[in-house]
């Protein structure tokens, strides 16, 4: 890990069906957004998300709010988000993925935001080895938390509570944060995922023809990784609008390729295979006694996301 201002890789949570309250863990409200590693030295600023690509050039308002911040020198975690009414959307944040361009990215009129949930280098000081309830105070302290800067609230104690709480309004679920905990790029279980939704990212694999008078494909094939193998999902073939199937189905075209990349028969009606690399993010009821999703429907393209590193989520 890069000491000082610069990329450090980012602390990831472990999903659980184990709901617990403790007095040794604080609880944040689980985003549906962009994870960003922002740095600043000096006058330099980037934005990273999760595999690495740079983001302050696709979030412009954002890079201009933390140049703006008293302190020259700093890394903070945190979650790009745009709001559907009052839930934070991922399909929401579609339209900014890949533009640079101020005046495409003013016109697609998509708001955001980032919620900063952790300080990990500040004032020429790494403080990832101090407890997250210590990082919590110094992030609180170091920054004008102005829109579209916000500070990511905790809650002590009530993991229980606050996790029904989500559920009722409708939020992604809750984050269990170990409060001594020092900040350790990678999986962790010091922070936990409870969710209130099941989704997940898949890779895509293939896709079938259309019918009647659906344009671009019918559904997008799709797998995940497992024991070296590369496993085949179920397809997903809702949640599209018009612009989205015509802009996948060029992507596809790009990807395509003669034989199947699943490591196991699958029999789908007029199905066309793809290289497995593009990544996208779907909700689901649950998965089925063979291995497939139940109720599928698509929420988006992750550009923040590795191929190589879609598993299936297990508890």
């Amino acid at each position: 890990m890069t000491r000082g201002p610069g990329w450090h890789d980012p602390m990831l949570a472990t999903l659980t069906e184990d709901r617990f309250s403790s007095a040794d863990w604080i609880y944040e409200r689980k985003l549906d957004g962009v994870r960003a590693i922002c740095a600043r030295d000096g006058d330099e600023l980037n934005m990273w998300s999760r595999n690495r690509k740079p983001l302050e050039a696709t979030y412009p308002e954002i890079a201009e709010a933390l140049r703006e911040q008293d302190g020259p020198r700093f890394v903070v975690d945190g979650e790009i988000v745009a709001f559907d009414g009052a839930q934070t959307s991922f399909a929401k944040l579609q339209p900014r993925f890949g533009l640079t361009d101020p005046e495409r990215i003013a016109a697609t009129g998509v708001e955001v935001f980032v919620y900063l949930f952790d300080l990990l280098w500040y004032d020429g000081h790494d403080v990832t080895g101090l407890p997250l309830r210590q990082r919590k105070q110094l992030l609180r302290e170091a920054f004008d938390f102005v829109d579209p800067l916000r500070l990511s609230e905790h809650r002590d104690t009530e993991g229980e509570r606050f996790y029904a709480e989500a559920c009722s309004r409708g939020w992604e679920g809750v984050i269990a944060k170990r409060a001594d905990s020092p900040y350790r790029g990678g999986r962790t279980q010091d922070w936990l995922k409870f969710k209130c939704v099941k989704d997940q990212e898949f890779v895509v694999g293939g896709f079938t023809d259309p019918q009647g008078t659906r344009t671009g494909f019918g559904a997008l094939l799709l797998g995940y990784h497992e024991d070296g193998k590369f496993r085949y999902a179920g397809k997903v073939g809702t949640g599209y609008d018009q612009a989205t199937l015509r802009k996948l189905r060029a992507r596809l075209g790009e990807l395509e390729r003669g034989a199947s990349p699943f490591d196991e028969p699958v029999r789908e009606k007029g199905s066309h295979w793809v290289a497995p690399e593009l990544v996208v993010q779907v909700g689901f009821s649950e998965w089925t006694g063979d291995g497939k999703l139940r109720h599928p429907r698509f929420t988006g393209v992750r550009e923040d996301k590795r191929a190589a590193d879609v598993v299936r989520e297990r508890a």
